[in-house]
C-alpha cells in the first residue's frame, strides 16, 4: 500500500518516468503500469485452486501413507519430510511443497469429517440421565430451612425425581453461636436441624 502511494506520487507529482520508478523502488514495469492505470488502493492475489499435476497419480498412495501415519501414536508419527522421503522412495518425482500442501489439505478434510457429532434426542430406558445439585429454601413446620437436593432427570421419560434432600435450618434472627458462614458444612448422610 505504501509502494502504491510512492509510485503514484513519483509519476503524477514529480513527473518521473516508469523506468526511473522501477529502478528506484525495485518493482517491475508491469506493476508500475498497473498501479498508474487503476484507482485501487491495494492489490491482493489469492489463488483459488492450487494445481497439483505431479501428485495426481500418487493421491491414493499418499492418502494411505497419511492415514496410516495419523493412526500412529503422536511420538511415532512421521514428519511431512519423512512422508515425502517415503513417497520419493516409491518413485514420486515431484517436490516437497506439493506433498506438504496435499497433506495440509488432507488434514483439514479429516478434521472437518470427524468434527461432525451426533447427539441423540431420544433415549432408550436407562440409557441416559442428567444429574444436578440445588439449594432450595423451604418452609417446614413454619421454619425456613435450606435443603440441598439431588435431582436426577431420566432422559427416556423426561421426568424429574429428587433422589435425596438434606435440610439445614436457616434462621435470620440467630443471636448466639457461630454464624452460618463460619460453620463447617454438614457431612454426607447427616442431617442438621
Amino acid at each position: 500500500m505504501d509502494t502504491i502511494a510512492r509510485v503514484r506520487r513519483e509519476f503524477f507529482v514529480r513527473g518521473r518516468t516508469i523506468k526511473e520508478i522501477c529502478r528506484e523502488l525495485h518493482v517491475t514495469r508491469n506493476t508500475v503500469r498497473k498501479i498508474i492505470r487503476s484507482d485501487e488502493a491495494a492489490f491482493v492475489y489469492e489463488r483459488s485452486v492450487q494445481p497439483q499435476p505431479k501428485i495426481g497419480a500418487w493421491r491414493e498412495e499418499l492418502d494411505r501413507i497419511l492415514a496410516r501415519n495419523a493412526g500412529r501414536p503422536r511420538r511415532e508419527r512421521l514428519t511431512l519430510m519423512r512422508v515425502f522421503e517415503e513417497l520419493r522412495g516409491l518413485g514420486y518425482a515431484g517436490g516437497y511443497d506439493a506433498v506438504r500442501r496435499f497433506a495440509v489439505d488432507w488434514a483439514r478434510r479429516q478434521d472437518a469429517a470427524t468434527a461432525a457429532a451426533f447427539v441423540p434426542l431420544s433415549f432408550a430406558a436407562g440409557e441416559g440421565y442428567q444429574f444436578d445439585w440445588s439449594h432450595e429454601v423451604v418452609l417446614i413446620d413454619g421454619v425456613t430451612t435450606v435443603a440441598k437436593v439431588a435431582h436426577v432427570r431420566l432422559c427416556h421419560s423426561c421426568s424429574c425425581a429428587p433422589i435425596r434432600a438434606r435440610a439445614r435450618r436457616w434462621c435470620s434472627t440467630r443471636t448466639t453461636g457461630p454464624s452460618r458462614s463460619s460453620r463447617a458444612p454438614a457431612r454426607a448422610g447427616s442431617t442438621t436441624t
